[in-house]
């Protein structure tokens, strides 16, 4: 197992910008960069053991500095979307960035997607990973308190890759971090209609036309949204107008590290397993992709190309008191650990 650092093509250098590759002995192979704490490239074998690119990113710095679909970043303060950008706290109004409609979405117009992050790589016997730090200041984006957030990616020869996120704040704030990975084990040059996914939900948070939780939570049986069994994605996302952006209530208990998803390629052999501590995961089916961004290989990213299985709190929490806490005060640690697990049949 190894860790290879340089400099992010064209412009690195200038910047201080990395690219760490993470390779196990299976074949897998992770790149990362500090710009963003974002995962530029997964390459997983396939049944016949051939390793091909199985998420959309670039194979150029400047492409992540231009605006893009968030891929493979770590997306803070706050993922997802805060009605109006606007909460209350300890009694105290907090106006944030709005960046989505009338929303604030992903942190802001600068969220820690568009940040240069500390970093540092490692190596041990069973396990290489780099480790990511920011520090995002009072008022950053319109968030209260000095937040420290580290990140973790991490690789071993089970073919997981680990994400651990901690942050500490000096004033009480708000924080639900995730990442923004578009997965297709089959590779992104076809669409996902012919995966197979599931979800361990019950329910989804119903959201309201700038896709705002309602606060009311909607079974899932007899719906589109049911995916408790593995089921084909192009047999539901028709009957889904826009194509799936929805936060799914995962069935485990809140902070208990369990499996809480799957997506499968039955062409490629190539499975993708999730577990997380957070309470929900966003599926999103690459709604926005209209084949204008240019990526590996030179694929033009299309329309339901690849899926985003966000690990998360719940869109909106601060404005929801029945939803999970994603209240952060001083003195106390936030931590999440989401995992992928690859594997391919032989």
């Amino acid at each position: 197992m190894k860790v290879k650092q340089n400099y992010f093509k064209e412009g690195g250098e200038q910047k201080g910008i990395y690219l760490f590759t993470l390779e196990n002995e299976n074949g897998v192979e992770i790149s990362i960069t500090n710009f963003g704490a974002a995962v530029t490239s997964i390459k997983v074998p396939d049944k016949s053991g051939v390793a091909s690119e199985i998420t959309a990113g670039f194979d150029y710095l400047e492409d992540y500095l231009k605006e893009h679909p968030y891929f493979g970043v770590i997306c803070g303060r706050y993922a997802n979307r805060i009605a109006k950008g606007r909460f209350n706290l300890d009694g105290v109004s907090y106006q944030l960035a709005i960046n989505n409609g009338p929303n604030s979405l992903h942190g802001g117009i600068k969220g820690f997607d568009k940040v240069i992050w500390d970093a540092e790589s490692f190596e041990q016997k069973d396990i290489v990973g780099v480790k990511l730090s920011y520090l995002s200041p009072d008022g950053e984006e319109g968030y209260p308190g000095n937040l420290r957030v580290t990140v973790i990616y991490s690789l071993n020869n089970k073919n997981e890759l680990s994400i651990e996120y901690k942050a500490n704040t000096d004033k009480p704030t708000i924080v639900n971090l995730t990442n923004h990975c578009y997965f297709n084990p089959a590779g992104c040059d076809k669409s996902i209609y012919n995966l197979q996914l599931m979800i361990d939900a019950d329910k989804i948070t119903e959201v309201d036309e700038t896709s705002i939780p309602t606060g009311r939570l909607l079974d899932v049986a007899g719906t589109a949204f049911d995916f408790r069994k593995p089921t084909r994605i192009g047999d539901r996302i028709q009957l889904v107008p826009g194509g799936f952006d929805h936060n799914f209530v995962l069935n485990k208990q809140i902070g208990e590290f369990a499996k809480v998803a799957e997506v499968y390629d039955p062409d490629s052999g190539r499975k993708i397993e999730v577990y997380t501590t957070e309470p929900g995961v966003q599926f999103y089916s690459a709604n926005y992709l209209d084949g204008s961004l240019i990526g590996h290989d030179g694929i033009r990213y299309q329309k339901h190309c690849s899926l985003c299985l966000e690990t998360q709190h719940f869109p909106d929490s601060p404005n929801h008191s029945h939803f999970p806490s994603t209240i952060l005060r001083p003195g106390e640690e936030y931590f999440q650990k989401t995992a992928y697990v690859f594997s391919w049949n032989k």
